[in-house]
């Protein structure tokens, strides 16, 4: 039997009195987590205003910081206005209630909106107009070809589909729907000296919002927003009236979802009908064009039920993720950054044994540097194997047509022991996992719809199969989704073992996730929610323990998000203690560096690129034992404490080095690096007289080099001695 390993618990060991840890939980101590990500959503912005960057890739990030609010205000301003409405006033982590939190987001927002619309103003939107692309503001500008061309646009594609709501005695103020985009307008019954009445009409998002007007040869491109032809030909949508005035606006309603799930006799169709609801949710903020008429603003705010810190004036177009269209136009390949595809993972290659190869060694994949394909090669194969007797699988978001699900699919159908845990909590994602399980099930998969209470955010998969000496288990765990679209934009790390000790762990997991088996203990793998806060508490209080005595320590962790504070307070008390700690955070941190006595030897950075960092890498120095781990979680409570997550050890010598490798260079980057200041703000690494790093054209470069010796090695067996010929 493997060996049982023991962790202490949290409280076990303590560098610090009781009284030093109430202290440092003061408010002072943390930064407030929705300030903390307001502060993020402006580095992404700040790629956005970076005139290095090619201008095309400036309109994505541009339009990524408005994809990324609008989910803000759904989720978490939704969340936190809940808990005004109930009257809650317990202070968070940082000593601030839910009303102050609220008055702080509203104006950290506004001030960021702000610096959106300039940006795209003052400084992309011109830069477009000198290399080619003029995107016209106003229909008003159209020549009077263009206006006929729009007119007849309208009339064939987009009045068919238009449905105008107007409202009086006898017709109620519409439902308007979330995110939707919307032109309300003010008008009154021709020839007659009526009172003005609302009216208003959805902008159809089943039509491209980017419309090509026609133009010469040699001529720049010109587009026109869909809602502003809809505008000049409001007049055909509502003939017995004159339009007094017209204008677009833009709704976020409250889209936390609330399950019952103790009460929920089936959670599949309990979320189907939540997520209904997120349609006629409280609504949380307007954007409304800047300059609207005040009696058609005061309609709105007076039937919307909202105030004035909700409100939103817009100068420029509305919902600028309309920009990543912009990104998609032919024809402006020079302004993009090249496209990268990802590279051939040397132990894996295309068509070998994949069961075969990991037989020779643990494999770890860097995605997206190296391609994804093996991970789908590995279903695939167990698909179609005769010696694979069952598959199990952790899914948490797959694309839209996932070749994984399709693979498990035939698998079941080829009679294979198939249990898949489709995540249906998984948040804008719940239709899609939804639709997915259902697929599945009717291919006779075993489908589990998560855990009560939890949501299950691993990543694993357990391939068992019958070999020459009996069953042997093959693992692929990882810190990413397996989503072979994102795959190719979020970096990740992905390990296949066939270590025995890991098998065990992954049946363990499974019968876990699908009954009520919880294993006396485990081999390697760590899961919340039950043990991995104690684990990851343990491994920081061990290297507090050893900077005391003496001897070496030093924690490098690189995550998504940093904010539970039984973390952050060991974090501390490791710091305090002597040990140099290097953290890579991308979003949130609630962490404060530079507290004299508490955190001088911490420090936080944040790399934003191409590339969306999201791989969770944890080394710790051990006394010169190095232990380095994996994990799909992030160092929050949700992700500690209200979710099934895995963290896994790496303990092949040559695969650590790679993963040391990969947080040395970040932690060198001098290009996408910002590094968080005492004062609470983020400030890009002064690159002056250093040697120009930008850590993920490095692994771009390094994935080639790899595929290009495993190609000379080959090359090199293939060649046979062919001795001198006898002079």
């Amino acid at each position: 039997m493997a060996e049982k390993t023991s962790i202490p618990k949290t409280n076990a060991e303590k560098t610090e009195n009781e009284k030093t840890k109430i202290v440092m939980k003061d408010g002072r101590f943390f930064e407030n987590r929705e300030l903390s990500w307001i502060l993020f959503d402006h580095r992404i912005l700040g790629e956005a205003r970076d005139r290095t960057n090619p201008l095309f890739e400036r309109l994505k990030f541009l339009s990524i910081t408005a994809s990324n609010l609008d989910e803000f205000f759904m989720v978490r301003v939704a969340s936190i206005k809940d808990m005004v409405n109930a009257g809650y006033t317990k202070k968070d982590i940082a000593g601030m209630t839910p009303k102050a939190q609220l008055s702080a987001i509203s104006k950290a927002i506004h001030e960021l909106v702000e610096l959106q619309y300039s940006t795209w103003g003052r400084s992309l939107n011109p830069q477009l107009l000198k290399d080619g692309l003029h995107v016209v503001a106003h229909h008003e500008e159209l020549s009077k070809e263009e206006g006929a061309f729009v007119d007849q646009y309208f009339r064939e594609n987009v009045y068919p589909v238009l449905t105008p709501m107007a409202v009086d005695s006898s017709r109620p103020f519409p439902l308007i729907r979330n995110k939707t985009l919307n032109i309300g307008a003010m008008v009154q019954k021709k020839k007659k000296n009526d009172e003005l009445e609302f009216v208003t009409v959805q902008v159809p998002g089943v039509l491209n919002r980017i419309v090509e007007l026609p133009a010469m040869p040699g001529e720049k491109k010109r587009v026109i927003l869909l809602e502003e032809i809809i505008e000049r030909n409001m007049q055909q949508l509502f003939l017995n009236y004159t339009i007094v005035c017209a204008h677009p606006f833009r709704i976020m309603r409250n889209a936390d979802l609330t399950i019952e799930e103790d009460e929920a006799e089936d959670l599949l169709k309990e979320i189907e009908k939540q997520i209904k609801k997120r349609q006629w949710g409280e609504c949380i903020r307007l954007e409304v064009e800047k300059g609207m008429d005040k009696r058609l603003l005061s309609i709105l705010k007076k039937e919307l039920s909202i105030e004035d810190g909700y409100l939103y004036e817009i100068d420029g177009p509305l919902d600028l993720t309309v920009l990543m269209k912009l990104y998609g136009l032919d024809g402006f390949d020079d302004l993009k950054a090249p496209k990268y595809v990802p590279k051939m993972v040397p132990e894996l290659p295309p068509g070998c044994d994949v069961f075969e190869q990991i037989r020779k060694g643990d494999v770890l994949m860097q995605h997206p540097y190296q391609s994804f394909e093996p991970v789908v090669d590995f279903i695939r194969q167990a698909a179609v194997d005769p010696k694979v007797l069952a598959i199990k699988q952790t899914l948490y978001r797959v694309s839209g047509n996932s070749p994984i699900i399709a693979a498990l699919a035939q698998a079941a159908e080829n009679g294979k022991q198939v249990t898949v845990l489709v995540e249906l909590k998984a948040r804008f994602d719940e239709e899609n996992n939804i639709v997915w399980a259902k697929k599945l099930e009717k291919a006779g998969c075993h489908v589990i719809y998560g855990l009560l209470g939890l949501k299950t955010h691993s990543k694993i998969t357990l391939v068992v199969r019958r070999e020459e000496n009996g069953i042997k288990r093959y693992v692929h765990l990882g810190t990413g989704n397996y989503n072979d679209a994102t795959a190719k934009l979020y970096t990740d790390v992905g390990l296949l073992t066939c270590s025995e000790r890991v098998g065990e762990d992954a049946t363990a997991v499974f019968n876990m996730l699908s009954g009520y088996s919880e294993p006396l203990f485990w081999n390697k793998l760590t899961l919340a929610p039950l043990w991995l806060k104690d684990k990851f508490l343990y491994l920081i209080q061990r290297e507090t323990r050893y900077a005391l005595e003496g001897r070496r320590a030093r924690i490098v962790a690189k995550m998504n998000s940093l904010c539970d504070p039984d973390v952050i307070v060991a974090l501390y008390e490791a710091s305090a203690a002597g040990v140099k700690i290097d953290l890579i955070v991308r979003g949130i941190c609630c962490l404060r560096v530079g507290i004299p006595g508490v955190s001088e030897n911490i420090t936080v950075r944040s790399i934003v690129g191409n590339f969306l960092e999201h791989a969770r890498i944890f080394y710790f120095e051990n006394d010169e034992n190095p232990e380095v781990y994996c994990s799909s979680a992030d160092w929050m409570p949700r992700n500690l404490e209200r979710r099934v997550e895995i963290l896994f050890p790496i303990d092949e010598p040559g695969l650590k080095e790679e993963l040391k490798h990969v947080l040395d260079v970040q932690l060198a980057d001098t290009v996408k690096a910002s590094i968080l200041k005492a004062d609470g703000t983020y400030e890009k690494v002064d690159g002056r007289g250093k040697k120009a790093i930008l850590a993920q054209d490095v692994f771009c470069r390094e994935a080639a080099k790899k595929v290009k010796a495993a190609k000379a090695r080959e090359q090199g067996q293939k060649r046979t001695f062919t001795p001198k010929t006898a002079q």
